[in-house]
């Protein structure tokens, strides 16, 4: 049977109908000019009925050129007031999306809830003084503390939906996890997902920030982690590496995180292997430890304190170096938990040696061990090696660190113990400029290079036991690092046929040269699926915790004292938004969600 046409019954509209019958079309369909009510099949015959059993006596005096002049006018007017509805719209679309945009500030600033009250009566000042004309758009604006809480609530949503969307795409990932205890007391556990794509473009996101209310055992962190990664409905099978604290919750052979974890992925017939890395930022700063030299810090820590703990001693210290014009106006304090803060201490206590001694002297304090020769030199001795391990210690922080450059810098820098171990028994001081400094001052005694030399030695051993994981991963990471001066012969063999055709292509070889290690993987060919799936395993991994200790740092800057009764959901949703990197709330989609709900100024002053 032949297909209906409309065309073939008079389906179209004609515009005579407009005139004759009052219509006109709207959105495809006709719309009677006289009632604004719609006839649903588009016929002669529908609009004729609907004009002479509603609307004939109206108009049966006119003449056509009469009828034409009202069909134009209510035209007209019907355009009129689509204008105007289509304006209230758009002006009530606005006013949400402000609300959302405002929202997303105030999460990201760590504010208050209720600064969005503060925000808009300023807001409404500056208006009356600007444009005042416009007033009703800014009252339009809500921005009370639940419609806030509200917004931010769906903004953090609209980021998980994203992060679940692209998990799907992930051929490996990785997990850091830290825990934390926030001003309630309560243990706080941030999970972050590392993923790569089969286009091997990395995503590094917050995945979760789980409330531990009991214990924290290592049972108790595998029930929250495998719960979160069943959440984004990710599969066992493709994860790739686990980076934690060193706690033994975390790090247990047996009853841990880690040994849970592996365990889980047996059961899954998971047919890789969990790497597992204790953080190694955690790692390099306690290696600090292995110095033995707390009798130097406790010392300089007692004599900071003198001079800070009390208003009077503080003032006067202050004023006695403005009198000398020192360089420096003051001490800084040193705290366990900012290990970066030690290193400035020192310094600073190192470079006023002599101002601290006779300020302590006119105190009436036994200044014999600061006077100390020997003392001084290790404080100039522990003044440079924290110098350096400080250095390397922001070199391995940030965000989007790539595992194999932060391996080489930790290779780099057990090269440097070696060769300063090596200088420091010849008594070359060239990178230990402190120490050169109390060389040159010395009176009587010898310059301790031995004991010195000792000490690093005593570091370096320390760094190749804590990195020995590193190590074993050894031919791993370099492959990613530099995969053309990799041996072929000593790579496993499902890797070897495609690092032949790597090292000798000389296309390659440029692009590396051009783009980097980082960037290279991406560059990789599709007849080398081995050696992409090897890339995207290495770039998945995460070397340390640092997103973990960053989220911390956002959580206690929001839930304060004044903020304690903040529930978990809403922190959750606010450090979602603070800490996402390489997503971004798609505004417009709320928007559109909400159904273009215009909100109205006695709604918005609630």
């Amino acid at each position: 049977m032949a297909k209906r046409k409309v065309d073939t019954e008079n389906r179209g509209f004609q515009t005579r109908w407009e005139s004759e019958y009052m219509f006109t079309k709207v959105a495809g369909k006709p719309v009677c000019l006289l009632c604004g009510e719609s006839v649903a099949v588009l016929k002669e015959y529908n609009l004729r009925r609907h004009y002479e059993t509603k609307h004939a006596d109206k108009n049966k005096n006119m003449d056509m050129e009469q009828r034409l002049q009202k069909a134009e006018e209510l035209k007209r007017g019907l355009k009129s007031r689509q204008a105007l509805f289509k304006k209230a719209k758009s002006q009530g679309q606005a006013a949400v999306k402000a609300s959302f945009i405002l929202a997303e500030e105030i999460a990201k600033s760590a504010r208050p809830f209720t600064e969005g009250d503060f925000i808009k009566n300023c807001m409404i000042k500056v208006c009356d003084e600007v444009c005042p004309e416009k007033r009703q758009l800014f009252l339009n604006v809500s921005l009370s503390r639940n419609t806030i809480a509200e917004r931010v609530d769906q903004l953090s949503i609209n980021l998980k939906e994203q992060l679940v969307k692209k998990g799907k795409d992930f051929i490996a990932y990785s997990l850091a996890v830290d825990e934390s205890t926030d001003i309630s007391d309560i243990a706080q556990l941030s999970i972050f997902i590392r993923g790569v794509d089969s286009n091997l473009s990395v995503t590094e996101e917050f995945l979760a920030l789980r409330p531990m209310h009991g214990t924290t055992t290592g049972h108790d962190l595998y029930e929250e982690v495998s719960r979160c990664v069943n959440e984004m409905e990710l599969p066992w099978e493709k994860l790739v590496g686990l980076t934690t604290g060193g706690a033994p919750a975390m790090c247990g052979h047996r009853s841990g995180l880690v040994a849970k974890i592996r365990e889980k992925m047996q059961e899954e017939n998971a047919t890789g292997e969990l790497t597992a890395y204790h953080c190694i930022i955690h790692q390099e700063a306690l290696c600090g430890k292995a110095l033995k030299m707390e009798h130097v810090m406790s010392i300089i820590t007692r004599t900071v304190n003198f001079i800070r703990a009390k208003g009077l001693n503080h003032r006067q210290f202050k004023a006695f170096l403005t009198e000398l014009e020192t360089e420096h106006g003051d001490l800084p304090y040193h705290t366990e938990v900012r290990w970066l803060s030690q290193g400035k201490v020192l310094q600073r206590c190192f470079e006023l040696r002599e101002e601290i001694c006779l300020f302590l002297d006119s105190k009436g304090k036994d200044t014999t061990q600061l006077r100390d020769e020997m003392f001084l030199c290790e404080m100039a001795f522990l003044c440079d090696i924290t110098s350096h391990l400080n250095a390397i210690n922001l070199q391995l922080q940030g965000r989007d660190r790539v595992i194999s450059d932060m391996y080489s810098t930790v290779k780099a820098f057990k090269t440097k113990l070696t060769l300063w171990e090596t200088q420091m028994r010849k008594e070359n001081l060239s990178h230990f400029p402190s120490c050169q400094t109390m060389k040159e001052k010395l009176s009587t005694s010898a310059f301790p290079s031995t004991q010195l030399a000792d000490k690093i030695g005593m570091l370096a051993a320390d760094f190749r036991r804590r990195f020995a994981d590193f190590e074993a991963q050894k031919s791993r990471l370099e492959l990613l690092g530099n995969p053309f001066a990799v041996d072929v012969e000593s790579s496993p063999p499902n890797l070897q046929m495609e690092l032949i055709d790597l090292q000798c292509n000389d296309a390659l070889r440029a692009k590396y040269a051009a783009v980097g290690a980082a960037e290279f993987a991406r560059f990789l060919p599709g007849t080398m699926p081995q050696l992409r799936i090897q890339a995207a395993q290495t770039l998945s991994m995460f070397g340390s915790t640092y997103l973990c200790e960053q989220l911390f740092s956002l959580m206690n800057l929001n839930k304060t004292s004044h903020r304690s009764r903040l529930t978990a959901e809403h922190l959750h949703s606010i450090l979602r938004i603070s800490s996402a990197q390489s997503l971004t709330p798609n505004i417009d989609e709320l928007v559109e969600k909400m159904g273009h709900h215009q909100v109205s100024p006695s709604t918005s002053n609630k």
